[in-house]
């Protein structure tokens, strides 16, 4: 810490009493003066000759005939008056960035200017102020800490500002050239851990991180914390993930952490006033700067305090642009009154609709020309909306477990998500399922309208036979996922069949190109081969189908029996017997018969054989 020390007489300053400072002397005390509740007893001579105030009160004094003088709202009190007075004496006085702020506004006070004499006390602190303290980062920080109490003594003598300068231009000074010492106590950075590492056994290298400013500043109180990363962000010099790295430590800083404390009415006032300046002050870019779990618990807090409304939408519209980079307990936010729902499920469906406004998947014609570059961009952000709906299901998850959340909202959330950003429906099938055990008494026309949110067609193999089996779902349900499992079996074997066909021509045509330039003379060998492999083709076709109608039957077995029931009466409905249907499985969604597969209706060879091995 930088000093200064005035004068080189020794202290004859002494106490009588909690109340009264006079001077040691051998000439008795001319004039009273009282500085709140303390009186200083001194000399008339040594104080007039440096100060003008005093000199005009003496006056003042002097024509009532009173030896005492009342100096109201003096800047500094008692502690501030007895350095001026020291000073007028030539007794020794050391000024440091604790005491130099009130010894300026003190000495601005009485008048200790360079018109009553030369080399006055304003004039020393003022160089000193400027060769030192504002030089100091340390100091810097320590006198503009002290000038709040000293308002608006130090604001008019511009120390506040010029304090808030001297850190701001410190903040840009790039950290290979800072010689100054300063407070870090965070864990180091990857990078620097591994330099740090890297220097064992030698002289190590100091690393300075480029956030090193963060933790001396968050030392300040909201107002001027405030002002003074105004002053960082304006020289434009401050990466958006430094801002955020400084806010996040001033919150954790400041900010309780409970509830009770946050919300308390004690400290409600100024928890609202410190949250709504960190939101304010977040970097301007939205995309940059602070992580989305970090904007999500700053909304938490907001909610909590009452923050203003612009503060909150400001910080929807941010979370919303990093909704991918979330996680479902971030996003569970508790619900304050008058909502019923244990979590703020409307809140969450705002930041959702925000998201896709602004990442929407744009599919017109004019895209197909688009650049490489264009093209990537496209591909990242179809990516974080797959992330968003996973995050949404899962969240959908969480909530479906509340008997307080109306149906209603369930369906828009879920609905908020494009189909394309959710080409799976295993997620959003477990959260109905989890909300349809917790709510037992939907009416069958509420079960149709939730179930109707999922694609059967999108459902795992898993998740497939899970729903075969739940006894939750509405039948009609129930009979398209059969259905179209029993499709995609079928699908599959087809597949099946048809590679190994390909697989085998093409073996016999390889063979047959290689054996004829060889035995182009011996066409009877050749004839021998050529209906070998042709037998052996046979076989093998004759065994697949075998083992395909086995599969049929195990999986079958592995139903419970009111799904192999349905799935029966399906099998002869898919056949052409339509007419028969209960009232059940027909209705607005897509009928299991519209989507047969073209070979299964046309084949009445291939629809007699499916038919006998699942009977």
């Amino acid at each position: 810490m930088k000093f200064m020390k005035l004068g080189s007489k020794p202290d004859a300053f002494l106490a009588d009493g909690k109340t009264t400072r006079y001077v040691s002397s051998e000439l008795p005390t001319d004039v009273t003066i009282f500085v709140g509740e303390v009186k200083f007893r001194v000399h008339k001579f040594p104080l007039l000759s440096k100060s003008n105030c005093l000199q005009k009160l003496v006056s003042k004094a002097n024509e009532e005939n009173s030896e005492e003088i009342h100096l109201i709202d003096f800047p500094g009190g008692p502690k501030a008056f007895e350095i001026c007075a020291k000073f007028c004496y030539g007794i020794t006085v050391t000024l440091n960035a604790y005491n130099v702020v009130a010894a300026r506004c003190a000495a601005e006070f009485l008048e200790m200017t360079e018109d009553i004499e030369k080399g006055n006390l304003v004039f020393k602190i003022e160089v000193f102020l400027n060769s030192s303290i504002f030089r100091s980062w340390k100091d810097s920080i320590i006198v503009l800490q002290t000038s709040k109490s000293l308002l608006p003594w130090s604001e008019d003598l511009n120390i506040v500002g010029r304090c808030i300068d001297s850190i701001a231009s410190k903040t840009s000074v790039d950290p290979a050239n800072i010689t100054w010492s300063y407070t870090y106590n965070r864990k180091l950075a990857e990078v620097d851990r591994i330099v740090d590492d890297g220097m064992k056994g030698q002289k190590k290298i100091d690393c300075v991180p480029n956030d090193w400013w963060v933790e001396d500043v968050c030392e300040l109180e909201i107002d001027l914390y405030r002002r003074v990363m105004i002053a960082v962000k304006s020289k434009g010099r401050m990466d958006g993930s430094v801002i955020g790295e400084a806010l996040k430590t001033y919150a954790v800083r400041w900010l309780p952490d409970t509830v009770n404390a946050l919300a308390s009415d004690a400290h409600i006032k100024r928890n609202r006033s410190l949250i709504e300046t960190i939101i304010c002050l977040l970097p301007s870019d939205r995309t940059t700067g602070c992580s989305c779990g970090f904007l999500l618990k700053l909304m938490k807090v907001a909610i909590l305090v009452g923050a203003d409304d612009a503060s909150r939408e400001d910080l929807v519209k941010r979370i919303s642009l990093k909704l991918h980079e979330a996680s479902v307990k971030d996003l569970l936010i508790l619900a304050q009154s008058p909502q019923i729902t244990r979590y703020d499920v409307d809140l969450v469906h705002r930041i959702v609709n925000q998201y896709f406004v602004h990442h929407k998947f744009n599919r017109d014609s004019d895209d197909i020309e688009r650049s490489e570059k264009g093209a990537d961009n496209l591909l990242l952000g179809h990516g974080s909306s797959l992330n968003v709906a996973k995050l949404i299901d899962e969240y959908l998850a969480e909530i479906a477990d509340d008997p307080s959340l109306l149906l209603a909202r369930f369906i828009d959330l879920s609905q908020s998500i494009p189909e394309f950003a959710r080409p799976i429906h295993d997620r959003l099938y477990k959260a109905i399922d989890i909300y349809l055990k917790v709510h037992p008494n939907l009416t069958k026309a509420d079960k149709r309208k939730i179930c109707g949110l999922i694609d059967v067609k999108k459902l795992t193999t898993e998740a497939s036979m899970h729903a075969a089996q739940n006894e939750r779902l509405p039948l009609r349900v129930v009979v398209q996922v059969l259905f179209f499992e029993q499709v995609r079996v079928s699908a599959g074997v087809e597949a099946q069949n048809n590679n190994n066909n390909s697989r085998d021509s093409s073996s016999a045509m390889t063979s047959i190109d290689e054996e004829c330039p060889k035995e182009l003379d011996n066409s009877k060998s050749l004839k021998h081969n050529v209906g070998h492999m042709t037998i052996n083709e046979d076989i093998q076709k004759t065994q697949l189908a075998k083992k395909s109608s086995k599969n049929s039957r195990s999986g079958m077995k592995l139903l419970p029996s009111r799904s192999r029931r349905i799935f029966d009466k399906l099998w002869i409905v898919g056949k052409g017997h339509g007419e028969g249907r209960s009232p059940e499985t027909s209705g607005s969604s897509q009928s299991p018969t519209s989507v047969v597969p073209v070979h299964m209706k046309s084949s009445g060879t291939y629809t007699r054989q499916r038919r006998h091995s699942i009977s």
